[in-house]
C-alpha cells in the first residue's frame, strides 16, 4: 500500500507547543480526519480536504482514517494532547487488530504531543516530580467499579494521580465520588491543582487542599492533580500562586 497514516498529537492548544514534527505532517496530509474541535486549530492547507466527526465515535473514525489510507491518502488523524494519553492512537491500532488485513500493510505513524497532565504540571511547577499515574475517569468504556478500584489503589499507593475526564454533562456525579474515595486516604491538606484549558486564552489553575475542592470547580477541559504525601508547596508573595513540587525522593533522603 502507497498510503500513510499519521496520529498526530496537536498538544494543549497553543501553536507554540505544537512540535516540528507534527506540524510537517499536518501540512503534508491529503486528509485530516479528527473530533471537529481539534480538526479547526489545524491551519488549512490548499488541496487539503478535512474529515470533522463527533466526540463518541473515535473506532468509526478510526476505521474511515484506515481506509483512506488505504486507498493512497497521506492521513493524519488528529487528536488533542498526547495521542497515546486516553486518545486516538489506541482506538487506531484497535481498529487496525479487528479490521481489513490488509490495513497492516500501512506505514503507520505516531507523533506524540504535549498531554494535559504535563501542560499543568509545568505551569504549577513539578507536582509530577515523584512516582504518579493518570487514570481516566470517565466510565464509557470501562466499569465504575474499575475505577474506583484503580483510584482507590492508586491513593493508597501514595502515588500523584492526575484525573482525565473528571467531569461532564453526562456524568456530573463522578468527580465527586473520586473526590471521596480520595478523602478517605489522603489528608485534608493535601494539594490539589485544577487546570482548566491549559495553555489557551481561556486558561485557569487553581491549587487548592484537598478538603476545598468541590467537583463543581471542574469540566471536561480540566485535568486534576492530587498530591501524594510528599508533595509541597513553596509560598511566594500574596498575588502570586504557590509552586507545587513533589521531590524526587521519598522519605529520608539518602
Amino acid at each position: 500500500m502507497t498510503g500513510l497514516l499519521t496520529i498526530v498529537g496537536l498538544g494543549p492548544g497553543n501553536p507554540r507547543y505544537l512540535t516540528p514534527a507534527a506540524s510537517e505532517a499536518l501540512a503534508s496530509a491529503t486528509d485530516l480526519v479528527g473530533y471537529g474541535p481539534y480538526v479547526d486549530r489545524v491551519p488549512e492547507a490548499p488541496g487539503q480536504r478535512r474529515h470533522s466527526s463527533d466526540n463518541r465515535v473515535e473506532i468509526d473514525r478510526a476505521r474511515f482514517a484506515l481506509d483512506l489510507a488505504a486507498k493512497g491518502g497521506r492521513v493524519a488523524v488528529v487528536s488533542g494532547g498526547d495521542p497515546g494519553v486516553f486518545a486516538m492512537a489506541a482506538a487506531v491500532f484497535e481498529a487496525l487488530e479487528n479490521g481489513d488485513p490488509a490495513w497492516r500493510s500501512l506505514d503507520i505513524h505516531v507523533e506524540p504531543g504535549i498531554t494535559a497532565m504535563l501542560a499543568a504540571a509545568a505551569r504549577a511547577g513539578a507536582p509530577l516530580g515523584g512516582d504518579f499515574c493518570a487514570m481516566s475517569l470517565s466510565d464509557n468504556l470501562k466499569p465504575w467499579e474499575v475505577v474506583e478500584a484503580r483510584l482507590r489503589a492508586a491513593v493508597e499507593a501514595d502515588f500523584v494521580v492526575a484525573l482525565y475526564n473528571p467531569i461532564s454533562s453526562a456524568r456530573p456525579w463522578q468527580l465527586g465520588a473520586a473526590l471521596k474515595i480520595v478523602g478517605e486516604i489522603r489528608s485534608p491538606d493535601a494539594p490539589v491543582i485544577l487546570a482548566r484549558a491549559v495553555m489557551r486564552p481561556d486558561e485557569r489553575i487553581r491549587t487548592l487542599p484537598l478538603s476545598e475542592v468541590e467537583a463543581s470547580m471542574a469540566d471536561m477541559s480540566t485535568v486534576v492533580i492530587i498530591g501524594a504525601s510528599t508533595t509541597r508547596l513553596i509560598e511566594r508573595s500574596e498575588d502570586k500562586a504557590p509552586y507545587v513540587y513533589t521531590p524526587r525522593s521519598y522519605g529520608v533522603r539518602p
